[in-house]
């Protein structure tokens, strides 16, 4: 799955869409129910493949760092000699309010069950995704998996191979009816100290998959440890 640039660090969007799955709950149908299991692929499909968009802001250093997000379906296409669905995502990154970067990716995958099989951008870059396990349909707070490995290279012929990554998620609880479903992505691991670092991009869902907000924490490497950058949404 691409992750969105903003600056030295990444952004996610959050999704605008729900959809209409429910999680399995104990106890009444009010404030107090505690819910034990959250839709997590209806979750995923909203964040990635659904119309959306969404601004996300971060303070760095006395500078103010942005991103305007949007999303588009594009339909039926071919990748990597498949028949795929895709999406189109445009990044518009600000600091302190004045335009410094613009990217255009678009993500590949299959439905049912929902698959990554890689992005394009307009620098070039071409990925290729390997998934290891599908998403479940319903999983329980405190769940965690590996979920994709991808390779991005230089440029569609990937005679020249510039980055490796893993992705995974996990769920945690945020309130009884409420919890955090994050991906996390590994540094790049073809090089030993990767400036861009690590990213935890986090999304407050309900059970039915919703999307409620969203924050993702981008923790890079310093002469003194490690530094964490928060986004939020706006």
């Amino acid at each position: 799955m691409k992750k969105l640039g903003l600056c030295a660090a990444m952004a996610l969007s959050l999704s605008a869409c729900a959809s209409g799955m429910n999680g399995g709950t104990i106890g009444n149908n009010n404030q107090n129910t505690i819910v034990t299991q959250y839709p997590v692929e209806t979750a995923m499909l909203n964040i990635y493949t659904k119309a959306r968009s969404q601004s996300l802001v971060a303070t760095v250093g006395n500078q103010t760092a942005s991103a305007d997000i949007t999303v588009t379906p594009k339909g039926n296409m071919v990748f990597n000699n498949k028949q795929v669905q895709a999406a189109e995502v445009n990044t518009i990154n600000k600091v302190n309010n004045q335009i410094t970067d613009q990217s255009v990716a678009i993500n590949y995958f299959t439905l049912n069950p929902l698959v990554f099989h890689g992005y394009t951008d307009s620098s070039g870059k071409y990925s290729l995704a390997t998934q290891s396990t599908t998403l479940p349909k319903l999983a329980t707070v405190g769940s965690s998996s590996q979920l994709i490995a991808e390779d991005v290279y230089a440029d569609r012929s990937m005679r020249r191979k510039i980055g490796s990554y893993r992705q995974g998620w996990s769920l945690t609880r945020d309130t009884n009816n409420t919890a955090w479903f994050c991906i996390d992505t590994s540094a790049n691991l073809l090089v030993a100290n990767d400036p861009n670092g690590i990213s935890s991009e986090c999304y407050k869902i309900n059970a039915r998959g919703d999307i409620l907000d969203s924050k993702v924490t981008i923790s890079q490497p310093t002469n003194n440890g490690t530094k964490a950058i928060v986004f939020t949404s706006r």
